[in-house]
């Protein structure tokens, strides 16, 4: 056996070791003629146009190799203000130019959406963030929205309905789009582009008026009641995606381009598993996700690294305002976002491999329902189809749904008139359910992931009203189709009286 004691090495040779090369004796590992400048993985050192040119090749790659964004089509830039969304204005912004070798052939808007609310900032604070993100979006010079988070308020229902969603165009129906966008060009010419495209960039539509107190004062008192930091970041996340899904579609954007990179994919991955949105992950985390039908979110800055982003951003001086979170300064036990972040970022110093295993693993993921599964019904947060078994006590999510009280027409008891209806003039009446649980009736329409989240918010009352709205909606139809099936005569029934005829 081997004693610890027993020294088996070789003595170190005498000498000094051999001279590492200097940065300057190292060359480019793509030119092998500029001097390196950036070191994005071990032994990987470009110059800084080979940098340039392999940060825009990612970007444009991902979106050429999709092919979901035709000629012509209006794309909304989701712009938070970081580093991320940032370099990916920059790089639309860019490709645009005419300056560029394959020119971008979309018509893009910046939404950005100011969360001061959630995170107790005063209004002289978000004045100030305001004018500094003006500046940067005046400098792009495409239309944008500047929107407040309190106005999920003022949303209507319907932006909860996935609607119709278009086919998906194949390889022959994007070069013809292609080929009719570059006629329609050459019919215009030179300057009739240039003036369409100064037309576009000086046509920004005006920012609303800043949220009205009572709004800011309930956005406050929601967010205040939530228990835990997870379901609070969760939930800013599912209003501030129903916000820019409404405003994509009153102003005509068929795509959402939002800037997650690589790492922080690879962090939503882990995360989404942890709070049990498994079944979902290829939607959370895929270069499209196409849940709400008629407006495409699609994320082309999933092959670039936080680092990479970092350092082109400080290399091209790319513009970005800071902004506090809702995490800014936690622990990193405050929540599962924060305590996975902390986790894929100190294994990712010791295995630089870590963020791309992951990542790779995400891109295996198909989007398809279980075998047996049809189209049904949809979360009333995240959007997506309820692929569970309800019926399967023997999951976590059965065992929970078998808990909730069925849906059952109220009783009216003899002698005691009866309330109106809350749903007068929507056809309403019988089938309203003025005196249910409202926290039954939205439970029972959540996933797996969103219903647990729910469970660290007191009081569903404080959620924005076209939640509760739409959950009535949805509860008050499923309850006509079931009184409706009933007087409905089944196959079999159809048979039997079919053979006795």
């Amino acid at each position: 056996m081997c004693e610890m004691s027993e020294e088996y090495r070789e003595s170190a040779p005498k000498g000094s070791p051999p001279p590492r090369l200097g940065t300057r004796d190292q060359k480019c590992v793509k030119c092998k003629e500029g001097l390196p400048v950036v070191v994005i993985r071990a032994g990987d050192a470009f110059c800084r146009d080979c940098f340039k040119a392999l940060y825009v090749h990612k970007f444009r790659a991902m979106l050429g190799k999709n092919r979901l964004i035709f000629p012509g089509e209006k794309v909304l830039l989701a712009w938070s203000g970081g580093p991320s969304s940032s370099s990916m204005v920059w790089q639309v912004l860019e490709g645009l130019s005419r300056d560029s070798a394959k020119r971008l052939r979309f018509v893009p808007g910046v939404i950005y959406v100011d969360e001061g609310a959630t995170c107790g900032q005063s209004p002289e604070d978000r004045a100030k963030t305001l004018a500094e993100v003006k500046l940067v979006l005046q400098t792009t010079g495409f239309p944008w929205h500047i929107v407040a988070l309190e106005e999920v308020f003022s949303l209507p229902p319907s932006v909860l309905r996935c609607s119709a969603q278009e086919p998906v165009g194949t390889e022959s129906a994007y070069k013809a789009a292609v080929d009719s966008f570059l006629q329609q060009q050459h019919a215009l010419g030179a300057d009739g582009v240039e003036r369409q495209s100064q037309h576009c960039a000086q046509d920004p539509h005006s920012p609303a008026g800043p949220p009205t107190t009572a709004q800011t004062q309930a956005m406050s008192r929601l967010f205040d009641s939530v228990e835990t930091l997870t379901a609070k970041e969760e939930l800013l996340q599912t209003l501030r995606t129903h916000l820019i899904l409404h405003v994509a579609r009153n102003h005509g954007y068929s795509k959402v381009m939002t800037g997650d990179s690589c790492t922080r994919l690879a962090i939503k991955l882990m995360t989404s598993l942890a709070l049990g949105r498994g079944a979902f992950l290829a939607w959370d985390t895929g270069f499209s996700d196409e849940r709400h039908g008629d407006v495409v979110v699609v994320r082309p800055m999933r092959e670039h690294t936080l680092k990479e982003v970092a350092f082109y951003n400080r290399l091209f001086a790319v513009p970005s305002v800071c902004t506090p979170a809702l995490d800014t300064k936690a622990p990193e036990k405050a929540s599962i976002h924060r305590l996975m972040e902390t986790f894929i970022l100190r294994l990712q110093a010791q295995f630089p491999s870590t963020v791309s295993t992951v990542y790779r693993t995400s891109e295996k993921l198909v989007k398809a329902p279980r075998d047996g599964c049809v189209a049904g019904p949809r979360c009333l947060l995240c959007m997506c189809t309820l692929d569970v078994d309800t019926a399967d006590s023997a999951t976590a999510f059965g065992a929970q749904t078998s808990h909730l009280p069925q849906m059952q027409p109220p009783v009216t008891q003899a002698g005691v008139a009866a309330e109106p209806c809350c749903c007068a003039g929507m056809g309403g009446g019988p089938g309203c359910y003025r005196g249910e649980d409202p926290r039954a009736q939205v439970m029972e329409q959540l996933c797996y992931g969103c219903r647990v989240n729910m469970k660290d918010l007191p009081s569903l009352e404080l959620l924005p009203p076209y939640i509760l709205s739409e959950a009535q909606i949805r509860s008050q139809r499923a309850t006509a189709e079931q009184e409706v099936q009933e007087y409905l005569l089944g196959d079999s029934e159809d048979e039997a009286r079919t053979g006795e005829s």
